[in-house]
């Protein structure tokens, strides 16, 4: 399927590991010019050349922490003076850490905020006026499956998250008539650097094999597998493309089927 994005300009965050280099691979292979950033400098650079060998895309790597409005501003100024507009942005950040409740104070709330919801607010705005002017634009926000169901010991998550959802659906529902979709990504688990981290400390705590505690993870979901990054990559490129124009302010699950609501 020609997802007629070829020549388009793609904002991904979050771009060096994970999702969000699953996401700008995805994009750079339906032939997308991109403009990544991560906070590290040394990942976000190799990120970008390994795409450009692989996919022959232009690509623009920037160091940027999206939690900071300003350096979300710097960022847009990176991105429009080397291509001139956005038609694709993908926000995404690093989850904020777990805990019990009681473990965190108001201050730790404030910057899970800023890091998952006010960056993706953030994000937008800058990107939101380029989308106007041309009446295309497709944003895609990152969240996770906690957006559904809220996870114990992840109080932060739950929290920061949840607004991103209904920032987005307000967004869909005032600039659709500029031919501009919203649209929330919530995945379940995949094999991304987190989900390592969280089975070694699972294995850790009770004392058996990584391979089993994955397997032990696994058979929670329906399809008793991990999700591959592959797949979200997949899913991200297709709401990204002409075909998906009137899919617009949904929160999509990709989670292998694990969560069992009817809504």
């Amino acid at each position: 399927m020609n997802l007629m994005i070829k020549g388009k300009v793609a904002v991904v965050a979050a771009a060096s590991r994970g999702l969000g280099l699953a996401v700008a691979e995805a994009l750079a292979k339906e032939g997308a010019s991109l403009a990544i950033c991560s906070r590290n400098k040394k990942r976000i650079h190799e990120a970008a050349e390994a795409i450009k060998v692989e996919y022959s895309v232009d690509v623009l790597p920037v160091v940027c922490d999206v939690s900071k409005a300003s350096e979300v501003i710097r960022f847009k100024h990176e991105v429009i003076r080397r291509f001139k507009t956005c038609h694709i942005l993908f926000t995404n950040a690093d989850g904020p850490p777990s805990g019990k409740l009681e473990d965190f104070s108001g201050r730790d709330f404030q910057k899970a905020i800023d890091l998952n919801l006010m960056s993706t607010i953030n994000l937008a705005y800058a990107f939101l006026p380029y989308m106007k002017r041309q009446k295309w634009g497709r944003v895609l926000a990152s969240t996770s499956s906690n957006v559904r169901h809220l996870l114990p010991m992840f109080p932060l998550s739950n929290v920061s998250r949840i607004g991103v959802v209904a920032f987005i659906k307000t967004f869909a529902e005032e600039f659709g008539r500029w031919n501009i979709t919203a649209n929330v990504l919530a995945p379940g688990f995949f094999m991304t650097e987190p989900t390592k981290e969280y089975l070694e400390d699972r294995a850790r705590r009770k004392g058996i094999p990584f391979n089993r505690a994955l397997k032990e993870l696994a058979s929670t979901i329906p399809t008793r597998t991990i999700g591959d990054p592959k797949g979200y990559g997949a899913l991200a490129a297709f709401l990204a493309s002409e075909q998906a124009s009137y899919i617009t302010g949904e929160t999509i699950l990709i989670d292998g089927g694990k969560y069992c609501g009817i809504i």
